[in-house]
């Protein structure tokens, strides 16, 4: 014969249940909120662009993702 399993004194199986119910349900605690964004601060992106496009800035020598970010600043400051 099997014996039982052996239970802590003072817990039952409710109140196990109820712990571990607890600690599946319960929230995480929240990441704390992202930095402020610093206005006009560029970002690194990777970006996938056609070959001659990029051979067209690359062109101009030193400089050249300036030129397509000016390139692109001006498509959007036309269309707001």
């Amino acid at each position: 014969m099997s014996k039982p399993p052996l239970r802590r004194a003072g817990t039952s199986s409710r109140d196990a249940a109820e712990a571990a119910f607890k600690s599946a349900t319960t929230k995480p605690v929240e990441a704390p909120p992202k930095a402020a964004i610093i206005p006009n601060a560029r970002e690194m992106v990777s970006l996938r662009i056609d070959r001659n496009v990029l051979e067209y800035f690359q062109e101009g020598g030193p400089g050249w993702q300036d030129r397509i970010n000016d390139a692109l600043r001006k498509i959007v400051d036309a269309k707001s």
